[in-house]
């Protein structure tokens, strides 16, 4: 079978499952991750004839495809802000709209007049907001926590492929009392998704990455945001800020919880999609 025999096969297989243009990303992502081929390169080989373990290992992609898991974690990788991360299902895979935050706070350090800054990023996961800020920001201390291990180890591998220096530390953010440093900009990218939007949610997402990086109960769906909010009050500098990702449902009251904590400057800002997705706040003792 040549590598366009299979191509058909594929589409064939997945087009009750996934739209054509999805099916055709992942071929070429398969065909990019076995080969090293680029999209272009892989029209070129088009009959090259796939060895057996070849179209085995193609067929168990296939499966897991058809079981809805995502792409990244069948090739072991993504990228985010223009670098490549391991991601496990350990960790959460990064978002394009995460990336919109990145490029926020990255616009909002440069224009500091101050030589250093130290930031920290709360529920690192696959580390991809720390690792991309500390790449793009020369004189900035960048830390990262997170409650899983397994997520720490992931981080910590992607850390030193991207040449990216970050400080990593299990944390348990629920269960800490106070910071022991203090930083001009902490960001979050924390569970928030509630358990009555489950029924929203696609398969490959609610079957396959970390329910303890999406869910918060219905009851209480801004917990993490509470604890991060009281934290930075001693933990920030003069005039420092907070970023959270946000549930698009929930951010009025993410801003009233906020005003309540003394925080001003509250900016929510769409993502690339429209929706609330993005918020800073600054704190003033």
């Amino acid at each position: 079978m040549t590598l366009a025999d299979y191509q058909n096969y594929f589409q064939e297989a997945l087009k009750e499952s996934y739209p054509n243009s999805e099916i055709e990303r992942f071929f070429y992502w398969l065909v990019e991750a076995s080969f090293g081929y680029s999209r272009f390169q892989t029209s070129l080989h088009k009959q090259r004839v796939l060895l057996a373990q070849e179209k085995d290992q193609f067929d168990a992609s296939l499966q897991r495809l058809l079981n809805y898991e995502p792409i990244q974690y069948i090739i072991g990788s993504t990228e985010f802000f223009g670098l490549q991360f391991v991601v496990t299902p350990a960790t959460l895979i990064p978002r394009p709209e995460t990336e919109e935050l990145v490029q926020w706070i990255l616009e909002d350090v440069n224009s500091l007049e101050q030589e250093t800054s130290r930031i920290l990023d709360i529920g690192t996961g696959s580390g991809c907001i720390a690792i991309s800020l500390a790449k793009e920001l020369k004189n900035t201390q960048v830390s990262a926590v997170d409650i899983s291990e397994e997520a720490l180890a992931v981080a910590a591998k992607n850390a030193i492929t991207n040449n990216s220096p970050v400080h990593f530390e299990h944390l348990d953010i629920l269960k800490t009392k106070s910071l022991e440093d203090r930083y001009h900009v902490i960001v979050s990218n924390p569970p928030y998704v509630r358990m009555l939007e489950k029924e929203l949610m696609q398969p490959n997402v609610l079957d396959h990455e970390p329910e303890t990086a999406l869910f918060v109960s219905n009851e209480d769906p801004l917990l993490f945001y509470r604890k991060i909010a009281n934290l930075g009050r001693t933990a920030l500098h003069p005039n420092g800020s907070i970023y959270f990702e946000i549930n698009e449902y929930l951010s009025k009251e993410l801003v009233d919880l906020l005003k309540g904590l003394r925080y001003t400057k509250i900016e929510v800002r769409k993502d690339i999609f429209g929706k609330d997705r993005m918020m800073k706040c600054t704190y003033h003792d």
